[in-house]
């Protein structure tokens, strides 16, 4: 190697401390806007449900028109429409250039990611955050002159740090760079992908603190007669996995052969769909947050309330995916799996000994199963979900669950959803 190669390799890492805070910054901005945006949501439908009668309009109204202005920023900025992580993978496996002048995407998944999922589409923010950190990261290898090879570098380890921003979770940060975007395990971008995701939750904190961001409290340890069946609730949520990745990919196929109908029409029409489910009960939309936190406190709703929920939620992610507005996957993801493990208790309860695992430990298990089923990345699922609930007594029975529903997937022939959305992007004129 070069003194040249040798002094960027070097130059790279102080570049990535910098760039890591300004992901840090952004990221803890946008969580920031959406937690103020949900409130404002909330107080609007509160209000909405005050007027009775034609009080259920305002919910499709507000949901219609954040779709479509979110759906026509979006399509000003290539790439700017959906997660974009499959648009960071593609970038680290040379299949397109890394993106010219990627400030400008900033701005658009910013502020159409907030009116998206403001408005109440039922996305995620780890989407647009992973995709403005890698933005950033190869913005700022440009910016200070670095090489293509460590330009990409940054483009791949900052988007880690924006996944970390998004949920706390440094260490799912780092891997999900290896284990999900780049597939691989390479010193350098290990390193850059640490400073990266260390000093974008140490600034980010400074918006929306440090704390986990569903704290999960007194989890019993399970026995281990019952890791047998977290194996079979794994596969059955790998199952339900690779369904769900068949819907999304699905909804975009139909949505494009709709080609009479103007993208952002098309996006309106699938916020009022949205807006309508809102006013009906406000958990049905969203991202999932609240929802997430309510069954990992240990609320059980009724096994048919469940099933709803689950059932609506299911059909109503993928559609809002559908809209081309910013947004994400993994939040609603999260949401649906701490339902299905939730629903999964209250089925099973009948059959379980009295001190046997309780519905939260069903709900964190789901999570990451789920997740695991979807991305095919489960050491990441389980990381990610151990990082966002404190629940560490959860791990093995966590592990046996995601092997399961990783399996199962595989097994069904189902694609991981981020390889088939790179295809679907690539393919695309």
């Amino acid at each position: 190697m070069t003194a040249g190669r040798v002094r960027d390799g070097y130059r790279a890492y102080l570049v990535a401390v910098p760039a890591g805070c300004l992901v840090g910054l952004v990221g803890g901005a946008f969580r920031w806007c959406l937690e103020r945006a949900d409130r404002l949501r909330s107080s609007v439908l509160e209000a909405a449900a005050g007027l009775g009668g034609p009080g259920w309009l305002i919910p499709m109204v507000l949901a219609a028109a954040g779709a479509a202005v979110a759906c026509a920023i979006a399509r000003r900025v290539p790439h700017a429409a959906g997660s974009g992580i499959q648009h960071v993978e593609a970038v680290w496996r040379e299949e397109v250039e890394l993106p010219g002048r990627s400030m400008w995407l900033l701005p658009a998944k910013f502020f159409g990611g907030l009116i998206a999922i403001g408005s109440g589409l039922v996305l995620g923010r780890e989407g647009p955050i992973v995709h403005m950190g890698a933005s950033i990261g190869s913005e700022a290898g440009r910016r200070t002159r670095l090489g293509a090879e460590d330009t990409r570098l940054l483009h791949t380890a900052l988007s880690g740090a924006g996944l970390a921003v998004a949920f706390t979770a440094p260490l799912g940060g780092l891997l999900f760079v290896c284990e999900e975007v780049a597939r691989t395990v390479r010193p350098r971008l290990v390193l850059l992908t640490l400073l990266g995701t260390a000093t974008g939750v140490a600034c980010s904190s400074f918006l929306v603190g440090d704390a986990p961001v569903f704290p999960v409290s007194d989890v019993p340890v399970p026995p281990v007669w019952m890791l047998p069946v977290f194996l079979l609730f794994g596969a059955a949520a790998g199952a339900l996995g690779a369904a769900y990745s068949g819907l999304v990919v699905g909804m975009l196929t139909v949505c494009d052969r709709l080609t009479r109908v103007p993208v952002v029409v098309r996006a309106a029409v699938i916020g009022a769909v949205v807006g309508l489910l809102m006013a009906y009960d406000p958990l049905l939309a969203g991202g999932g947050d609240q929802l997430s936190a309510r069954l990992l406190a240990g609320e059980s709703p009724a096994v048919a309330a469940l099933a709803a929920y689950l059932a609506v939620r299911f059909v109503a992610g993928p559609l809002s995916y559908a809209a081309a507005t910013p947004g994400g996957l993994f939040a609603p993801l999260l949401a649906l799996g701490a339902l299905w493990g939730t629903l999964a208790h209250a089925v099973a309860a009948p059959l379980l000994p009295v001190h046997s695992a309780g519905p939260g430990a069903f709900a964190v298990a789901g999570m990451a199963a789920l997740f695991a089923g979807v991305v095919r990345a489960p050491v990441t699922g389980v990381v990610l979900v151990v990082e966002m609930t404190g629940a560490t007594p959860l791990l093995v029975p966590l592990l046996i669950a995601c092997f399961a529903a990783t399996v199962t997937a595989d097994r069904l022939g189902s694609e991981p959803i981020y390889d088939s959305l790179r295809r679907r992007m690539l393919n695309r004129p």
